[in-house]
């Protein structure tokens, strides 16, 4: 079997440290600084799952598809940002051969959309996603850490592809250390995670607190209900379905287990934000904000947090505004 990364962060390193350790052949597509740094030292994979080290030669890894040419892939497993999909799905449409016939594309990804975007330019067929609920840390450009896990991955498709023909890549994935099984509804578990992320993320980004204290906060308690309230009915509206059947259903568990599991844990937006980089809000709450423009659902919890996070993103900070001369001379009259 042969996979490519598509995506050299934490995510695709820790991916592929599952494949090398069960003797899959691998290539990782990175930035050039990462790629060239696992030519030269190899990766290293440490944490909750034990250590794994794949050597310099026993894998390639590149920074331009251009560099494939003439090769073939069983799987292409894309690893990338949910904002990075578009280009993704360009930059593997423009390089199509590389997919044999009967290969798969798979999502490890955040949110929700991402393999929409992807059909625009692949076949619908060939498009599973990866519901990842394992923390990875890049500690350096070629070394990842596996920090916590919840639950095994799980690898389904959208658009009723056959289980079959991501078996052995699950398999392969568990050969190396990390659960992983091909199932049967992955949208229940694509939404059972906008559920959890979409409430808590945003929230914790906003407040710059972990997660148990949005949980300990009657104030912050009602805006949480009230996003999960409106994303139930999205997910009516636009005909998709998870495990709970009601908001209230599903608050048992997300406060009687959920946060308390991830209590000291901060939101990954925060840390995007606090990085200068760019977050993943749009295929968090935008994607519900979307889906709710589209099936006629107003979401106004959802829309406001989506806002204030991209003012955050573009510069802005919470707080008061500075004085200026302005304000202070009309403050004295």
């Amino acid at each position: 079997m042969t996979v490519l990364i598509y995506g050299g962060g934490a995510v695709g390193l820790g991916i592929a440290s599952c494949l090398l350790k069960a003797g899959t052949e691998v290539t990782v597509l990175a930035r050039d600084e990462t790629a060239s740094l696992l030519r030269q030292e190899g990766l290293i994979r440490t944490g909750i799952f034990g250590p794994a080290f794949a050597a310099p030669g026993t894998f390639d890894a590149i920074s331009d598809l251009r560099d494939l040419e003439g090769r073939r892939f069983d799987h292409v497993l894309v690893c990338t940002k949910s904002f990075d999909s578009e280009q993704a799905a360009l930059d593997i449409y423009e390089h199509r051969p590389l997919l044999r016939r009967d290969g798969c594309i798979v999502l490890f990804q955040n949110g929700w959309g991402n393999a929409e975007i992807l059909a625009q330019f692949l076949p619908k067929e060939v498009i599973y996603n990866a519901r990842v609920i394992t923390g990875f840390i890049r500690r350096a450009k070629n070394q990842v850490e596996v920090t916590v896990h919840a639950d095994a991955i799980h690898v389904g498709s959208l658009y009723s592809g056959d289980r079959a023909r991501i078996a052995p890549l699950c398999q392969a994935i568990s050969a190396g250390g990390i659960p992983c099984e091909a199932v049967a509804e992955i949208g229940k578990d694509l939404w059972a995670k906008m559920l959890f992320n979409c409430p808590l993320n945003a929230l914790g980004a906003i407040f710059q607190v972990p997660y148990g204290a949005l949980g300990e906060s009657e104030r912050t308690r009602r805006v949480m209900e009230l996003i999960i309230e409106e994303i139930f009915e999205v997910m009516r509206a636009a005909g998709y379905a998870t495990y709970w059947r009601s908001p209230a259903e599903y608050l048992l568990k997300f406060y009687g287990e959920l946060i308390p599991l991830t209590a000291l844990h901060l939101s990954s937006t925060l840390q995007d934000l606090r990085a200068g980089k760019r977050t993943e809000i749009d295929a968090l709450n935008g994607a519900v904000v979307e889906l709710g423009r589209a099936h006629g659902v107003s979401v106004p919890a959802n829309e406001v947090v989506y806002h204030m996070i991209k003012y955050m993103e573009s510069g802005g900070k919470p707080g008061l505004p500075q004085r200026t001369q302005s304000t202070q001379r009309n403050r004295a009259s």
